[in-house]
């Protein structure tokens, strides 16, 4: 627990690290970059160039010192994060750097004086010792669960099936021949590839879109408009080719204890990947209450895994999809089809209420905008459970 003083003195820059706005991750980032460009090979360049990494971790960094007294209101997030950072192998020198390059930026940006430099060395110190602490653990997990190990494995890519225009899904096989890993539906896996022509390696996490089998991993890649490593993987990847793969990760998980309340899963796009891998899990445990999934897509032509759905819906009593198209096809009648932005009212009063729990994935105005109908129309926050790809975001 920090001290009396130190809290203070963290506090005190509160409002200028504030005022500084996104600059200030901006700034921590180019320097520590430039200082070690060899953790380019970890972080995701994409989200720097895009602000998002830069925009997450100024929230990450308010909400810290703003609960510096009650790091318990912090778990969630360290939880969500240390799981990321299993997945991309993070080591405990790397938080050295990371603090270093951290003091550094508010010194040369803030110049509070070292009085205070020491209180957020000390602050930060004793959030990077949460954060060893649980990733250790997390590392422990991975390597002594059956089928588990630490760091990469190779495996090898054994189906390429293009589910959309836009999505393919990619199998993966270890290429060992041994068992792999078992994992909870919603959780992803974190691929490391640098094919020719990559400065630095990439690393990406895709969500797992089925249920643990023991012997190989499935996921799905959207080709995203000048993105690097899903263009490679939808243009140049073939079976054959080996990737490094670290062991399936992630807190966004169907909850079990929640059986037998009812459930709606609700998508955009690439989205629906990890709720797919919770249908599967649904329906092999034939869950006895009401199903809901609820799909949003450009257009059909872009809506992946439709027939595997439907196929799964098949198996549980109370199942209902709904698909939403901003742009149908010409003469599409379907009742169950709608035009336009997902309106949740279109899909009837009662499927909206608090005592349903929904899980959400898709772009982040989408998750905002049905987030918003959804404690409109009386759901509470805690009955709303969401994964944000890349950089988290609060709803």
């Amino acid at each position: 627990m920090l001290d009396s003083e130190t809290l203070a003195l963290v506090r005190s820059t509160l409002p200028a690290i504030a005022n500084a706005g996104p600059a200030v991750a901006k700034h921590f980032y180019q320097r520590m970059l430039s200082h070690n460009p060899e953790l380019k090979n970890v972080f995701n360049m994409s989200n720097q160039v895009s602000g998002r990494q830069p925009e997450a971790l100024f929230a990450a960094l308010c909400a810290y010192g703003s609960h510096l007294d009650n790091p318990a209101a912090l778990l969630p997030a360290v939880e969500k994060i240390a799981q990321k950072h299993a997945s991309l192998s993070i080591s405990p020198d790397q938080y050295a750097i990371v603090g270093e390059h951290l003091l550094g930026t508010i010194r040369e940006l803030l110049n509070p004086g070292d009085e205070v430099l020491a209180a957020w060395a000390k602050a930060y110190g004793a959030l990077a010792d949460i954060f060893i602490g649980r990733e250790a653990q997390i590392y422990q997990e991975h390597e002594h669960k059956p089928g588990g190990w630490r760091g990469t494995r190779r495996f090898v890519i054994s189906d390429i099936t293009q589910q959309s225009e836009v999505i393919k899904s990619i199998v993966l096989t270890p290429q060992d021949g041994k068992p792999v890993a078992d994992y909870v539906a919603g959780q992803y896996l974190a691929v490391y590839l640098q094919p020719e022509g990559f400065p630095y390696r990439q690393i990406r996490q895709y969500s797992l879109t089925r249920t643990a089998n023991g012997n190989d991993y499935r996921i799905a890649v959207r080709h995203q408009p000048g993105g690097k490593v899903s263009g490679w993987l939808h243009e140049h990847a073939k079976c054959g080719d080996l990737l490094e793969i670290a062991v399936p990760g992630g807190d966004f998980v169907l909850d079990r204890s929640l059986a037998p309340a009812p459930l709606t899963l609700i998508s955009a796009g690439v989205g629906l990947t990890p709720l797919l891998a919770m249908l599967h899990s649904l329906a092999e445990q034939s869950y006895p209450a009401e199903v809901n999934w609820w799909h949003a897509a450009e257009n059909p032509a872009s809506h992946a895994f439709r027939d595997e759905v439907s196929a799964l819906g098949e198996k549980l009593e109370h199942f209902r999809q709904l698909t939403w198209y901003n742009h149908p096809a010409a003469g599409d009648n379907d009742p169950a089809h709608f035009s336009g932005l997902m309106d949740l009212s279109q899909a009837g009063e009662q499927q909206v209420s608090q005592h349903r729990h929904y899980y959400l994935c898709g772009p982040a105005g989408f998750m905002q905008s049905v987030f918003n109908q959804l404690t409109a129309a009386g759901v509470s926050a805690d009955h709303i459970h969401y994964e944000m790809f890349g950089p988290h975001q609060s709803l």
